[in-house]
């Protein structure tokens, strides 16, 4: 039995796919084996070395270490980056709609900025605001997401807003919407719903962006990971690398899970105000034909 797209595979493809598939389960297991013996041979599952997180060495508690972990540097890493995705949003929704001005003399130059900012790496714009502007390190660093992100927005709204098919447009212009009207009231609340997944995607890279602030000198989640090893000693570095990791991970899948969400949200809106204007119509039509 075939699909529209392709044909259903034969017997020895299955079998062939069954048998890579098994080489490649094999050798990732493999691959995790050895990773965990070269681990053990160093003692990096030592029950004695993560108590680094229960009863820490130095004087120190166990309410030191995780305040520096979640409250100074994944709250540092969530100041940054909240402060900066807010204004990466604002900023490429603005580029968005001027680059698809009918005007040259705006579309072509927001073009150039955008594509300009989009070769730049973040770490070199946070130095550019720290050095350059002379901004404090903290704002140095929101520079450097928002400058950089806000152009990989504009982008993705722009390539939303093309998506969309004309008839939306020309159903606006048809009952009396101006250009900016039909801009930011019917093409751009589309878009975002359709772009969601890649505006997700891009708010997971700004966040782990804030990463390269501890390079200027920022203390973010990454910068006490790094602390914390130096003042303990780097036989924690492995303890300390996956607690970070960890946290890395929960958080980016609660920022994932939370997009789901609205998007689900979103399309059963949607499909609700289509099925409520279907039935308002077929009840219009029934009783046109009653009273005919």
């Amino acid at each position: 039995m075939s699909s529209i797209l392709y044909d259903a595979p034969g017997p020895r493809t299955r079998r062939r796919t069954a048998i890579w598939s098994i080489v490649g389960a094999v050798f990732v297991l493999g691959v995790l084996f050895l990773a965990y013996r070269q681990l053990d041979s160093r003692d990096q599952w030592d029950p004695e070395r993560w108590q680094i997180f229960t009863d820490p060495p130095l004087g120190q508690s166990a309410n030191d270490v995780w305040t520096s972990l979640l409250i100074d540097g994944l709250g540092a890493t969530l100041r940054a980056a909240g402060i900066g995705a807010v204004f990466a949003l604002a900023i490429g929704v603005l580029l968005a709609v001027l680059r698809m001005s009918t005007s040259r003399w705006v579309s072509w130059p927001t073009t150039t900025v955008i594509e300009f900012f989009r070769g730049l790496p973040v770490v070199l714009l946070m130095f550019f605001g720290v050095i350059a502007i002379g901004l404090p390190i903290f704002w140095g660093v929101v520079f450097g997401l928002v400058v950089y992100n806000s152009a990989i927005f504009a982008e993705i709204l722009r390539a939303g807003i093309v998506s969309l098919p004309k008839g939306q447009s020309e159903a606006s212009y048809a009952i009396g919407l101006s250009r900016q009207q039909t801009l930011f009231t019917v093409l751009l609340p589309q878009a975002v719903r359709r772009m969601l997944p890649s505006l997700v995607s891009q708010l997971v890279v700004l966040l782990k962006d804030t990463s390269l602030g501890f390079i200027i000198g920022y203390a973010e989640l990454l910068r006490r990971i790094q602390l914390n090893t130096q003042f303990f000693g780097q036989r924690y570095w492995f303890q300390f690398f996956v607690v970070g990791a960890a946290i890395y991970i929960a958080v980016n899948f609660t920022l994932s899970r939370i997009a789901v969400y609205l998007e689900r949200r979103g399309t059963k809106k949607a499909a609700g105000g289509v099925a409520k204007a279907d039935d308002a119509a077929i009840g219009g039509t029934t009783a046109t034909g009653v009273s005919m």
